[in-house]
């Protein structure tokens, strides 16, 4: 098969309406869009959750909580997935974004003690829970908080 070969399943396209081509084509004249009113101008038409002047549900509805738009947001990591880096490695959240464990640094990496760790690392992160920092100085580790 080549390239100029290659052409949808049956059914999966159809022509487009061709509008405003004559009485006959059955689209012609107002083009399918009638006689006035807001749908027949350019551009018209009511935007989404209008409801007629009814008062719309997402104004009916209670409004609840609020978020915090200074809210400091740690990326979380379990002990368990430092255990893919070297035996005496130094992992930061360089470190961390190299090998994938995390996308980006939002304000900092906070490093949770799920899960277990054999090898001894220096983790260089922003904070520590109590038990990832037992489970890391258990395993011969350091905890660095930076």
């Amino acid at each position: 098969m080549k390239l100029h070969e290659l052409y949808p399943a049956y059914g999966a396209t159809s022509a487009p309406k061709r509008l405003g081509r004559g009485i006959g084509s059955g689209l012609g004249k107002t083009s399918g869009k009638g006689h006035k009113g807001a749908k027949a101008r350019s551009g018209g038409g009511k935007r989404p959750g209008f409801e007629g002047g009814q008062m719309p549900l997402t104004m009916r509805l209670p409004k609840r909580g609020f978020t915090n738009k200074w809210a400091t947001v740690y990326e979380a990591i379990n002990v368990s997935a430092l255990d893919c880096f070297d035996d005496g490695a130094v992992v930061g959240p360089v470190e961390l974004i190299e090998y994938g464990i995390i996308k980006k640094i939002n304000d900092g990496v906070k490093i949770m003690g799920d899960g277990e760790i054999t090898k001894k690392l220096t983790v260089q992160a922003s904070k520590f829970t109590a038990t990832a920092k037992e489970k890391i100085e258990a395993a011969g580790g350091v905890c660095e908080v930076i």
